[in-house]
């Protein structure tokens, strides 16, 4: 059985650890931390980074929060207006915003949520770069679906195609990125248990550094041009659209009287829209464009 004490507990060790590993990555600038309290219950810590050597606006957030579950959430789990039930919900939520434009914007989120007789965990990881490297592409999803592959062989194939999905701009007819993994409302069934359940979420949150200090310290110091930052603004731009038109996280926060700055803190720093931008095809631009798609295979 897990307990949400428990998963409580290592979300915020979890988030001590990512803090550690992206200030000793940046080198100049660290987090600062920002507790606060939500009136129905529970609260949070935020911590953001900003202006560093390789970060230019970063957050690794926790909360964990519970009271009475609002109209949308009971219309979400079918359970009626009239209903009283109370929820619980636990995580650990990140986005780093680089300075170079080689460096790709990532995400990370994984979270536990109970309800009444009802639990289950969420959360995924995805790479948006502003540039999309085949090798780094090809390394960000294999190492994934190693972590996949540890707890169930069918994993990496269901959860990366939800991804592709999910981190999907409708309006744009462009993915985010290159996509990761993404996965929601995991309980338990008749061949995994909760504790299985667990142990998946766990090693997702201890693959970001893993992940991402590589990736990073491969680009850090890459020389860029004026229209490689205006390119990175402009992809900045998406990244924001979907954050504010699709993201769950976002309006989960928002419509629970969540912290908006905390919940917000995952926009841009600077961010750019230009009228029907269209990148040469041969560009590195237009050659990004075109594998902002669904489907593509990148694990080896």
């Amino acid at each position: 059985m897990v307990h949400k004490e428990e998963v409580e507990a290592f979300f915020r060790q979890l988030q001590n650890e990512i803090c550690s590993g992206l200030e000793k990555l940046d080198g100049k600038s660290i987090f600062k931390e920002d507790v606060w309290n939500r009136p129905e219950g529970g609260g949070g810590i935020t911590r953001v980074i900003e202006n560093g050597n390789v970060i230019e606006k970063g957050g690794v957030n926790f909360s964990a929060v519970f009271g009475k579950c609002p109209d949308f959430l009971k219309k979400e789990l079918e359970i009626p207006a009239s209903d009283e039930l109370s929820f619980f919900a636990t995580g650990v939520s990140i986005v780093i915003h680089p300075l170079n434009p080689f460096v790709p914007i990532i995400h990370m989120n994984v979270r536990y949520f109970e309800a009444g007789n009802l639990s289950w965990f969420g959360g995924g990881i995805d790479l948006t770069p502003h540039y999309v490297n085949n090798d780094e592409a090809r390394f960000f999803h294999t190492h994934l679906k190693k972590v996949c592959d540890t707890h169930n062989p069918s994993f990496y194939h269901e959860f990366k195609t939800w991804a592709d999905t999910y981190f999907y701009i409708k309006h744009r007819n462009e993915t985010r990125g290159i996509g990761g993994i993404f996965f929601d409302k995991l309980s338990a069934t008749k061949d995994i248990t909760v504790e299985q359940r667990y142990d998946f979420v766990k090693d997702v949150g201890k693959s970001f550094l893993t992940i991402y200090l590589p990736l990073a310290e491969k680009n850090r110091n890459k020389n860029y041009t004026e229209e490689n930052h205006r390119w990175q603004l402009l992809r900045r731009g998406r990244y924001a659209e979907f954050n504010l038109v699709y993201d769950r996280g976002t309006k989960f926060g928002l419509f629970t009287n969540g912290r908006t700055e905390s919940i917000l803190m995952s926009l841009p720093p600077l961010a750019r829209w230009e009228y029907a931008v269209s990148p040469l095809p041969e560009s590195p631009e237009g050659q990004t464009i075109a594998s902002l798609k669904k489907g593509i295979n990148w694990a080896v």
